[in-house]
């Protein structure tokens, strides 16, 4: 059990810094647009999903329609429509605020998932709560001064996104847990495969309404390589780590550890994201900011302790399959 819990971790630690990935997009495509990246993005992570579902012994039997849609629906939510929003407050809001208001994420999951399992007396998690919450105050409160505003192109854009992308994650973490709890015999693999087939077919069936909104800069710019090389290399680079390895990470965190834990853990995409903003503008971080970070990993860290101790540790495990 112990190697469980710590596999969970590891996990949900490991997606939470891919998922931060997202924030960096926008500074790293040139003049191709956030939809472009997608594009190649999705439809490299279903190629690599397709490649999965045709190498897994017995996966016919769980291609069945009604898995086929709820995965459909899930990438929707979760991967094009998170992408998007979460890029796009990236892009008008700026690469430090945007993660910075996407910290509600693990306060509304924790609140929300522990409430449903009761995985722990309320008392129990005060503590941690109270640090995440200190630890993103002092990073807003950073991300709003002067020097973070440098960046913002509309605030009154880049903040309703960060909070759609809020919603949207909220809703895909707590749909894709109950759909893989629904599922127990159908490996996390096969189901990671079958909503990356998802988002790709998504992104597909999108592109001749993006193209005609004009929102796709690749019929324009050039689909060559010698244009668009280094959009392939990023969009390929980051559906293999950010959605392919994020997505893979998170299934396997939702079957090992109870909501509240792992929505602990994915404050730590707030710090990642944090840290990579400052990199994209090579600035050194404030002390604020530092002290914000150090909270946060603090309360994760006190609230992983204090799950082992009370739940794994005792016997008295809350897997977030049952």
């Amino acid at each position: 059990m112990d190697r469980l819990f710590y596999v969970g971790v590891s996990a949900a630690l490991f997606a939470a810094f891919a998922f931060s990935l997202n924030f960096v997009v926008p500074f790293i495509i040139g003049d191709y647009s956030t939809f472009d990246f997608a594009l190649i993005r999705h439809v490299v992570s279903a190629l690599v999903g397709l490649y999965i579902l045709f190498s897994e012994k017995g996966v016919m039997r769980h291609l069945t329609l009604r898995n086929c849609l709820q995965a459909i629906w899930l990438a929707f939510v979760g991967y094009v429509g998170y992408f998007l929003t979460v890029t796009g407050a990236a892009l008008f809001a700026g690469p430090v605020i945007a993660p910075a208001f996407l910290g509600l994420v693990p306060i509304v999951l924790m609140v929300i998932g522990n409430q449903g399992q009761a995985s722990l007396p309320w008392r129990s998690l005060m503590v941690p709560l109270a640090l995440v919450l200190v630890g993103l105050v002092l990073v807003n409160g950073t991300a709003f001064t002067a020097e973070g505003l440098d960046s913002m192109r509309s605030l009154w854009i880049g903040v309703p996104l960060a909070l759609a992308a809020v919603g949207l994650w909220v809703w895909f973490a707590l749909s894709n847990q109950a759909a893989l709890a629904a599922r127990p015999d159908m490996p996390s693999g096969v189901w990671s495969a079958l909503t990356l087939v998802g988002g790709g077919v998504l992104m597909l069936a999108f592109y001749p309404i993006g193209a005609a909104m004009d929102l796709f800069r690749l019929p324009t710019l050039g689909f060559g390589w010698s244009a668009a090389g280094n959009l392939y290399l990023w969009g390929t680079t980051l559906a293999l780590l950010a959605t392919v390895g994020g997505v893979w990470a998170w299934n396997i965190a939702s079957r090992s550890l109870p909501v509240a834990l792992a929505a602990q853990l994915i404050v730590s995409e707030t710090a990642f994201g944090v840290i990579g903003g400052l990199l994209v503008h090579a600035r050194w971080p404030t002390p604020i900011a530092v002290a914000g970070v150090v909270v946060l990993i603090a309360g994760v860290v006190l609230s992983v302790r204090i799950f082992y101790d009370r739940q794994f540790a005792s016997g008295k495990t809350v897997l977030a399959n049952e």
